[in-house]
């Protein structure tokens, strides 16, 4: 947990910048401008579920209903953290349109 505003901040601002980065590089790699904000769910489910990832097809109810326990479970600051991850995806694919729109061709 989260003991200080200001480790918040900077832990949020990490997450935006981080995911910013990935988003950036992977849509302009892949050509496509919403990948990461599409996987990004993924990945939350990824860090916040302590279920493998097999478990999903073996048991699957049992699995999606420890999720939802676990996504319940949440503190404020570990909801506002991953928001800005999933901000950054977003204003990665708007920052890859814009480029496009104006003209850049690798991108």
């Amino acid at each position: 947990m989260i003991e200080s505003l200001p480790q918040l901040i900077i832990s949020m601002i990490l997450f935006l910048i981080l995911f910013f980065g990935i988003g950036f590089l992977l849509n302009m790699l892949l050509r496509s401008t919403w990948i990461m904000a599409i996987i990004y769910p993924l990945i939350v489910v990824w860090i916040v579920d302590s279920i493998n990832f097999l478990e999903y097809f073996t048991a699957p109810v049992a699995s999606i209903t420890a999720l939802m326990s676990d996504l319940r479970a949440l503190y404020l600051a570990d909801i506002l953290i991953l928001s800005s991850g999933l901000v950054g995806t977003v204003l990665a694919g708007i920052a890859i349109r814009m480029l496009r729109v104006r003209g850049y061709q690798m991108f």
